[in-house]
């Protein structure tokens, strides 16, 4: 007796998902606003604890030659502190000096500084120019307007000092939590390991991010300041560190360290000094800083250049100041917990800049 012909295989049924796409869009940019409303509220506690992070991570690879030679991890993790202190001192060191130095130099300067800007009035009436014009450039070399200035970065710096106290703290905390963080793929074997990896992988971007920069900022502060001292310009080192600081702000960083000793050199040496200031930032620090460094940036984060522009102005605007010396951490790390757990974003991976992003399926992955 012969069988009955067995049925073909029923077709399985895709699965429906829960949300339509563009409900699931929708709620995903919606949570994005409520967690960033949430971090904008509270910037004092996120900058600091950000700041404090990211020296953690730098001074994190202190513990691994230091345990190697037979250091107990309490002594390792002492002297990463030690040595993350020792960075925090610099920084803020630096900030006072330059900020002291600054604020001395426009009161010494005053009386220069209402000549410069009475004759730059006299000449922008002489051009025609309406009278809401002559007034702001009036009021940039009023040295009120400059001392308010100098003042409200030194309130700037003060806020950072305030919470200077915190990241202290913090940055025992982590060392510390740091050294059992690094163990955990021995702790829970292979199915951390992906996760582990990809933590790996961040710090490792962050680390070569701020050596690159501060390589590119150390050169750029010397040509400068050397170049200044050259010229005649008051306070030389004062332009030199505000050169290196504001490296660390990317891509527009430059613009914010020539304003100042631009206008000084306007006071000191007329427009033929400022406009050699300028020329010598622009052949300087445009050459290094906009068109060399970022590609080393680029190539050590992977990160396009759109987005690390994007990302300087984003985050200051979320956390304040802080945010655009953190701005391309604070973005690889979003990228981290975000986008790389899930191997079907790799699309957007890819456009934010990763060279290694793949799709899934994809035989070179």
């Amino acid at each position: 007796m012969k069988r009955p012909p067995t049925p073909p295989p029923t077709p399985a049924t895709p699965a429906v998902p829960a949300l339509a796409p563009a409900l699931t869009t929708l709620l995903t940019l919606a949570a994005a606003v409520i967690a960033l409303a949430g971090l904008f509220f509270a910037r004092e506690l996120v900058g600091p604890l950000a700041l404090a992070a990211v020296i953690a991570i730098i001074c994190h690879p202190v513990r691994h030659p230091l345990e190697r030679r037979g250091w107990p991890s309490w002594l390792a993790t002492t002297a990463v502190v030690a040595v993350a202190y020792a960075v925090l001192a610099a920084m803020a060191a630096m900030l006072v000096y330059a900020g002291t130095a600054f604020v001395g130099l426009v009161r010494d300067s005053a009386d220069d500084l209402a000549a410069t800007a009475q004759s730059l009035v006299a000449w922008l009436r002489s051009l025609g120019l309406q009278e809401q014009a002559t007034d702001a450039a009036n009021s940039v070399l009023d040295p009120s307007t400059l001392v308010s200035f100098a003042t409200s970065l030194g309130g700037s710096a003060l806020g950072v000092l305030t919470a200077f106290f915190f990241v202290l703290a913090y940055v025992i905390f982590m060392a510390a939590d740091g050294a059992r963080y690094s163990r955990a793929g021995e702790t829970f074997g292979p199915r951390i390991r992906p996760t582990v990896e990809r933590f790996q992988t961040f710090n490792r971007s962050v680390r070569r991010y701020y050596v690159v920069n501060a390589t590119f900022g150390l050169v750029v502060a010397v040509i400068d300041g050397l170049a200044l001292w050259a010229l005649g310009i008051p306070i030389p080192i004062v332009w030199a560190i505000l050169a290196f600081v504001t490296n660390f702000i990317p891509n527009i960083g430059f613009v914010v360290g020539l304003i100042p000793p631009a206008l000084l050199a306007l006071v000191v040496g007329g427009w033929p000094l400022m406009l050699i200031v300028i020329a010598v930032y622009c052949v300087v620090n445009v050459t290094l800083q906009v068109m060399v460094q970022p590609k080393f940036v680029s190539d050590a984060v992977d990160l396009s250049l759109t987005l690390s522009f994007f990302s300087v102005i984003f985050w200051t605007f979320v956390i304040g100041p802080l945010g655009a010396i953190l701005s391309i951490p604070l973005t690889l790390m979003v990228r981290a917990l975000i986008l790389e757990r899930d191997p079907q974003n790799w699309w957007l991976l890819w456009l934010s800049g990763d060279r290694s992003a793949r799709p899934p399926d994809d035989p070179a992955r």
